[in-house]
């Protein structure tokens, strides 16, 4: 999921200057499960701009804020009693998604970290960089591009201690994990395989893919 955290309030509320109408648009998905945008958060904004003067207009919260056709269908309750800008509580992606769909100013609530995996309740961490050129086969279901500070391919820098990571010590070492699970797999073979170094040919911004063409 897209995992996000909050923006000081401050700093919604300097996007707002001069404006008195409001919509807020909430996301189902990935900010309900980081509680920066569900349906609860979406309320304790309402309430607080409310307070602050604003009149909230109107307020939804698509099950997922990045599906263009569902946003669209969505936010047509702004339509009768149009705001004059939107709060989204959502990803950068669901940002601009609500944007193709409106012709009034969109602004976040939410700061977009990273693509990562729920550890537990409110707790996340980093396990892909979306980098186009999956390694994974090789290493035991380990990113090492992810985990890796230095993103290295064949093995580890040698400045690991205690099996730490030298670059942030409250993180694994990268590569003992993958050799670790290499060899709790009986595949330590694959860590002789010498891999080219990460190119990231495959990244060019902006993506785009269709699945459809690639079937």
């Amino acid at each position: 999921m897209i995992i996000t955290k909050k923006k000081p309030i401050e700093e919604v509320m300097a996007s707002l200057e001069g404006v008195k109408k409001v919509g807020i648009v909430g996301c189902g998905s990935c900010a309900t499960a980081c509680e920066t945008g569900g349906a609860t958060q979406v309320e304790e904004l309402k309430k607080y701009l409310e307070e602050k003067g604003f009149e909230v207009v109107g307020t939804v919260i698509p099950d997922e804020c990045c599906q263009k056709l569902l946003v669209k269908k969505e936010v047509k309750v702004f339509k009768d009693n149009q705001p004059e800008a939107i709060v989204c509580m959502s990803c950068g992606n669901g940002v601009q998604t609500v944007g193709l769909n409106v012709n009034i100013p969109v602004y976040p609530s939410s700061d977009t970290l990273f693509l990562g995996m729920g550890e537990r309740v409110g707790k996340f961490v980093e396990n892909c960089r979306l980098c186009g050129q999956c390694v994974l086969a090789s290493t035991g279901a380990v990113c090492p591009i992810t985990k890796c500070a230095k993103s290295l391919v064949n093995g580890p820098c040698g400045g690991q201690k205690n099996g730490k990571c030298e670059v942030n010590p409250d993180n694994d070492c990268a590569w003992i994990l993958i050799h670790d699970k290499l060899k709790e797999l009986g595949q330590l073979d694959k860590l002789k395989e010498q891999k080219p170094d990460k190119g990231y040919s495959a990244v060019y911004y902006p993506r785009r893919y269709s699945a459809k063409e690639d079937n």
